[in-house]
């Protein structure tokens, strides 16, 4: 489904991983078709230094195996499947995922989710021309200065666990990120508009479930991650008047 959005970013969280194994080509291609206009992935590096796409620190829950992304060989980890409901699908490298997506009218939210990720993330987003469609984020601030002073063309952002002061937006201001990623249990009209007239772009992590979604679609958010990307798509089109 090819849905116009209005300055809005519906990004499928690791895919359409509600329904799909997260951070899989099955994932992210059905998140598409559910009207994603985005794509939110985590790297990681494998003993044998490829990025991949994982977001947890071990395999266990997604995989059943045993052991981090770190203990293995990309090629290694190509024997393990990710499992979701009744699908199976395989780990993919981070380029697999700009080699299929990054032509596409898309925007990609990139988390530095291991150590030492920052530069060679930089080196694959700039061999694929991404600098004008993507935003990495991170928990860690030292990967996020790492990518500003490596590859200052990237637009960055910062995932914040729960309090967001103004000390926090200080050193945000000061280390050059842009982008604001609250918990969307926090978000309240007020605080987005706050934000923003502080110049920053605000996108919510954490939309569990279609509640959450619905209550902060109107606080002035610019993008919001969820795992089910068809009913965002849906909320949308309907505030919208489109979907009769």
């Amino acid at each position: 489904m090819q849905v116009k959005y209005d300055n809005f970013i519906n990004y499928a969280h690791r895919g359409a991983s509600e329904y799909c194994p997260e951070n899989t080509l099955l994932s992210f291609y059905t998140g598409i078709f559910m009207g994603a206009n985005g794509i939110e992935t985590d790297v990681q590096l494998t003993k044998d230094s490829v990025l991949v796409l994982f977001h947890d620190h071990t395999l266990e829950r997604v995989t059943g195996e045993k052991g981090c992304v770190e203990d293995y060989t990309f090629n290694e980890l190509q024997s393990f499947n990710v499992k979701k409901n009744s699908f199976t699908d395989k780990i993919i490298s981070f380029e697999d995922l700009l080699y299929h997506f990054s032509h596409k009218d898309l925007t990609f939210a990139i988390e530095l989710k291991g150590d030492k990720t920052a530069k060679p993330t930089a080196d694959l987003l700039r061999k694929y021309n991404m600098q004008n469609k993507t935003i990495v984020t991170s928990f860690k601030f030292n990967e996020l200065e790492d990518l500003k002073s490596y590859a200052p063309e990237f637009k960055a952002g910062y995932l914040a666990l729960e309090v967001v002061d103004e000390a926090l937006l200080s050193k945000m201001k000061r280390l050059g990120i842009e982008e604001l990623c609250p918990r969307a249990t926090v978000i309240t009209k007020e605080k987005v508009k706050n934000w923003k007239e502080q110049g920053f772009e605000v996108r919510a992590w954490g939309v569990t479930d279609e509640t959450i979604m619905k209550d902060i679609f109107d606080s002035g958010i610019n993008g919001m991650t969820v795992n089910f990307p068809d009913k965002l798509t849906q909320y949308y089109l309907q505030t919208k008047g489109l979907n009769k």
